[in-house]
């Protein structure tokens, strides 16, 4: 594709609603990023310059046009030791290092092991994540005015009414400036965002991290990078996967981590924290009409522009809104039809899907959640696959030759059965193993092969393996013991 198609398909082809989108998503990153610094246990600023800078550069170098990368609870969880034992310096440090991990990920293309992440898996994170959402506003629907209660449902009505009608600003964007007017005109005591902490009032300083150049440095801050980089890639190439799905586009997720990367690297030189793809707030893009990069670009340019610029009118934006628009998102991401599917759905796939939601909820650790949703789904596969495996025999009229014939996937999950089909205590003159209709995967099952082929030698009888194709003729004939010399010595363990 020219640069000039790809500008336009990237940049221009969605102007109008991209920019929309992205004030909308700026101003749902305010909160969240004062509050993410917070769980990180640094200043606001640290949090609010991270979401700037990340946005801004991730537009134009990750691989997901309108998935939005910021400062994000996911990151932040895994930084407050490092800041609490060690100061800012370090976790600044930390993110470049994280960066430099993420950029090797992407160039060494490791996001290819994205295919083995089942539909199970990616519907128990997209509900886990909708879940926590959900969860994170609690804080903000507790103990709180009962106005507070009537604006939020005030502002889910219009999010979810005012599109029936009038489409041509996105109703977050509506919410907001709704019942921000209605609390500044009649005054009302609300918690409102300036509550979440001081907003910044200069641009950030470009300095390299504070810290010693050495060994111990590295050892103090690599934990912290390498958890950082790769639970950020998880996130971000799961967002990007959904994304995917929403926009029915392609991304590159090779290019998303070289681009988180970068990103990150480059903003800790401006005193900003580690971050990744934002699930919600690239939802609420996604749902404000945002497809492009400069979706992204303008969230980012117009969160700077909003915190420098308008900081005292942010400020005054009532936490209500901003709590209705992230319901709303928590409500949009959750599959519903996956609890419908409960009933439908193979046993194992929906204990996959379970699995993940209940260990990310109750761990607030993705990384937790999808590996552990990964390694149940390749036990479910191997065993299903496993079950897809027969032995047969015939007799000669003779009786002196007895053909097995094998079927299906011979492997770690199978060996157990294939060696338990074979009659050896009655062994013919000659065996044929016939494995025409099945195929030799791994070293169990040569070893298995080896096993049966010398303890029908050890009984005298003539063994022979017939119709092995070109893929497993290759490992048997590099792996298998049963023609070396000294083969039935090891059969009989001296």
């Amino acid at each position: 594709m020219s640069f000039t198609a790809t500008l336009k398909r990237d940049w221009l082809g969605n102007v109008r609603n991209d920019i929309l989108a992205g004030v909308v998503v700026a101003l749902a990153l305010i909160p969240e990023a004062i509050a993410f610094s917070i769980i990180a246990g640094v200043d606001p600023r640290v949090g609010l310059f991270a979401s700037f800078s990340i946005a801004v550069i991730i537009s134009f170098t990750g691989g997901r046009p309108g998935m939005i990368s910021a400062a994000t609870a996911a990151t932040a969880v895994l930084m407050g030791t490092l800041v609490r034992e060690h100061g800012l310096e370090y976790l600044l440090a930390a993110t470049v290092l994280a960066g430099i991990l993420q950029m090797l990920a992407g160039v060494f293309r490791l996001a290819d092991v994205m295919r083995f992440v089942s539909r199970s898996v990616m519907t128990g994170f997209v509900n886990a994540l909708a879940i926590l959402i959900f969860m994170a506003q609690l804080p903000e629907l507790t103990g709180v005015p009962p106005l507070t209660y009537v604006l939020v449902a005030a502002g889910l009505a219009i999010i979810y009414l005012v599109p029936r009608v009038f489409t041509a600003v996105p109703s977050p964007l509506i919410c907001i400036i709704v019942i921000t007017a209605l609390s500044m005109s009649f005054g009302w005591d609300l918690r409102t965002v300036g509550d979440m902490g001081a907003l910044p009032d200069a641009l950030p300083v470009i300095a390299f991290p504070d810290v010693p150049l050495t060994f111990g440095t590295l050892l103090i801050i690599l934990p912290y990078s390498a958890g950082v980089a790769a639970v950020g890639l998880l996130e971000s190439l799961m967002t990007a996967q959904l994304v995917d799905e929403l926009t029915d586009t392609p991304s590159d997720k090779n290019r998303e981590c070289v681009g988180q990367g970068i990103a990150n690297f480059f903003t800790a030189f401006i005193g900003g924290m580690a971050g990744c793809a934002m699930i919600g707030q690239s939802m609420i893009n996604v749902k404000s009409g945002g497809r492009g990069r400069l979706s992204t670009f303008v969230a980012g340019v117009f969160l700077l522009f909003l915190i420098l610029v308008l900081g005292g009118l942010v400020a005054r934006i009532p936490m209500a809104a901003l709590v209705a628009i992230m319901i709303m998102v928590s409500v949009g991401t959750f599959s519903w039809s996956s609890i419908r599917d409960l009933r439908t759905h193979p046993r194992s796939s929906s204990m996959v899907m379970l699995t993940v939601v209940v260990l990310v909820v109750f761990t607030h650790n993705l990384a937790i959640g999808v590996l552990a949703g990964v390694l149940l789904s390749g036990i479910f596969f191997a065993a299903k696959i496993a079950q897809i495996f027969s032995v047969t025999s015939t007799l000669s009229a003779d009786g002196r030759e007895r053909v097995y014939t094998v079927r299906g996937q011979l492997f770690f999950a199978s060996v157990d059965r294939f060696a338990a089909a074979f009659d050896f205590r009655s062994a013919p003159d000659r065996v044929v193993i016939d494995v025409s209709e099945a195929h030799i995967w791994d070293i169990s099952s040569v070893a298995a092969i080896d096993m049966v082929v010398l303890k029908f030698r050890r009984e005298g009888a003539d063994v022979t393996l017939r119709g092995m194709n070109a893929a497993s003729e290759t490992i048997v004939d590099r792996l298998a013991l049963h023609d070396k010399p000294g083969a039935m010595d090891q059969l009989t363990g001296h």
